[in-house]
């Protein structure tokens, strides 16, 4: 059971994550995640971990492209 609740937390971080964005709502993650944990503690928690795993991939994710726009490091001499 633990894996298709970690599976239903991760599809409802993703859902919650694209329509905070296209909303422009930095309150919807938490306003979902206490919904969740008034009647299931267990997948609120999956739920948060799956939305700060996916935040700080993305983050991640852009600051690797934007040091690889700038191109090689300058060699030490």
């Amino acid at each position: 059971m633990s894996r298709i609740a970690e599976e239903l937390a991760d599809k409802l971080a993703r859902d919650v994550i694209e329509a905070a964005e296209a909303l422009e709502d930095d309150r919807l993650v938490e306003q979902i995640a206490q919904a969740v944990g008034a009647s299931s503690p267990t997948t609120e928690e999956l739920f948060r971990t799956a939305v700060r795993v996916r935040v700080a991939e993305a983050r991640a994710r852009k600051m690797l492209a934007a040091r690889i726009a700038k191109g090689p490091a300058t060699p030490k001499t």
